[in-house]
């Protein structure tokens, strides 16, 4: 075999240049970098996790706010803790991202593990998208001119269970055999659920999304299993802020239930009519809908987003409570990059 030949020895500046290389190709974690401004996380993870550290006797080892960028990472990229040891390791673009050089230690992926499940616990995932949030709000670029909303599933691991283990779960109770053995307990997810649309079956949650109609940007989100309907969350989703904006959704949204609750929050009904057999759309309905159609389809723009650009969305944590976190960063991580669509020169 040929062996490649190297036209000149490793320099001083070659990483710099190779770093310049990964600007000049388009480097999305640089304009990340660069427009987000991370440390306005520091105060709530300090406040929050310093307290349990020092309860345990010991300072972190790795600073909060580049541990909070792993995890964003982790989302953007949809990797594993294990794969996103590896690809720190790796990958130049991800070690500038985080601040780190290559003489630097590296947070293994126990460490990863263990900063998130210590967010989960607390329950600062939600508390920090909506900092986040109330940053995007501080800078008016939610005008209110109305709101969207829409769910998608999020897949996990199809779970191997025996009959009579499922029957159990479904039942809303936890397996014996689960209980006696405390490693496979924390293996098996009995919180997802099955469903089906469309003919087609999916199993694990959805991710229900109210977005600003002009930024589309996430401004609320609830999860939930996937055999959860749509509609059924809708109470859940809107709030005070919403008086007198038009209200967008497509027909999986409508219901005697599904108006009143719209009406209580005084919004203007923009969900789209739903035909049926002895009751056909007239042409009228039809153009209506179409209208509605094409500012409610805004919302198909962000599940693209996080199909394709992120890698899709499909989970390997277990449990509602790991993966509302997942889902919530996930929501987050879609923020951030719209942000800088939005408004690019804000860093």
């Amino acid at each position: 075999m040929k062996n490649f030949k190297r036209h000149r020895d490793f320099g001083f500046f070659d990483v710099d240049i190779r770093l310049s290389k990964l600007s000049q190709l388009g480097d999305p974690l640089e304009k990340l970098s660069k427009g987000i401004d991370f440390e306005i996380f520091r105060n709530i993870l300090v406040e929050n996790l310093s307290k349990e550290a020092k309860g345990k006797g010991g300072r972190p080892a790795y600073d909060y706010v580049m541990l909070f960028k792993i995890l964003i990472l982790q989302r953007y990229y949809n990797l594993s803790d294990e794969q996103v040891e590896y690809q720190i390791n790796d990958r130049m673009s991800f070690m500038r991202f985080l601040g780190l050089t290559i003489s630097d230690d590296i947070p293994d992926s126990r460490t990863v593990w263990k900063f998130k499940e210590q967010l989960v616990d607390m329950e600062l995932i939600e508390v920090i998208f909506n900092l986040f949030l109330q940053k995007i709000l501080d800078l008016k670029l939610v005008v209110k001119e109305g709101k969207i909303v829409d769910a998608s599933f999020v897949e996990v691991p199809i779970q191997r269970n025996k009959k009579e283990e499922n029957d159990e779960i479904k039942a809303g109770k936890m397996p014996v055999n689960f209980e006696d053995n405390p490693h496979k307990k924390a293996q098996k997810d009995t919180d997802a659920r099955w469903t089906k649309k469309n003919g087609v079956n999916y199993y694990g949650y959805k991710n229900h999304i109210k977005i600003d109609v002009k930024s589309k940007i996430i401004t609320k989100y609830v999860v939930t299993d996937a055999s959860v309907h749509d509609s059924q969350v809708i109470d859940n989703l809107l709030d005070e802020s919403d008086k007198g904006e038009p209200f967008y959704a497509d027909s999986a949204y409508t219901g005697e239930n599904q108006e009143a609750i719209i009406k209580s929050k005084e919004m203007l009904n923009k969900v789209c009519e739903k035909g049926y057999r002895n009751k056909l759309l007239d042409e009228t309905q039809k153009a209506n809908n179409q209208e509605k159609s094409r500012i409610r389809s805004r919302v198909e723009h962000i599940f693209g987003f996080m199909e394709t650009n992120m890698n899709g969305m499909y989970l390997y944590s277990v449990g509602m409570a790991r993966i509302s976190a997942a889902i919530g960063l996930m929501n987050l991580t879609y923020n951030m990059f719209r942000l800088l669509q939005i408004k690019p020169n804000m860093g």
